[in-house]
């Protein structure tokens, strides 16, 4: 595999992130939780296509099932209560992402199952194994910082408006992640 090729399919599996990202930096995130779920997802990016690689495709399939329904539950949750919030008078009474361990682990294996499924197909390959990994999950953690980035931003040029519309795309990404 070409060092263009790996980059190309690491950006395409970087993009779940970016979007969900978009959506929770649109609720108000500080750098903080923008470091700490940038570096929990370039970790999840480099660990599932090595899970994938030595496990099966059927240990695969079953988490991949229960992992994207777990996943889409908590992004229409999180998406309904950000919408909700934002029919609240005043922003003090507005929702703040504030995520616990167990969910920042949820939201990292949410975004990187696909990662997982590319993980067994690597095995097929001639590839280095760690190259491609590490390469995975930095472009991952640079594009989830960047979602949470331009999220914060728009959440600064549409005011209130924002979370409102971060909890529509949380939304939509949870019924894709579902479906």
């Amino acid at each position: 595999m070409s060092f263009f090729t790996l980059i190309v399919l690491a950006v395409a599996l970087g993009t779940d992130a970016f979007s969900l990202c978009l959506g929770i930096g649109m609720a108000g995130v500080n750098r903080k939780q923008m470091l700490i779920i940038s570096v929990t997802v370039l970790i999840f990016h480099i660990f599932m296509p090595l899970v994938g690689w030595y496990t099966g495709e059927l240990a695969g399939a079953l988490l991949g099932r229960a992992a994207s329904f777990i996943g889409s539950a908590l992004l229409i949750y999180l998406g309904g209560r950000m919408i909700w919030d934002s029919r609240r008078k005043g922003r003090e009474a507005g929702f703040k992402f504030n995520f616990n361990a167990s969910g920042l682990v949820l939201l990292g294996a949410s975004v990187s199952i696909d990662a997982l499924s590319v993980g067994f197909t690597l095995g097929a390959q001639q590839v280095d194994l760690l190259l491609t990994a590490a390469t995975i999950g930095l472009v991952a953690g640079i594009m989830t910082a960047a979602g949470l980035a331009c999220g914060r931003f728009m959440s600064s040029l549409v005011g209130e408006r924002a979370q409102f519309l971060g909890g529509v795309i949380l939304i939509g990404i949870g019924v894709k992640l579902f479906f």
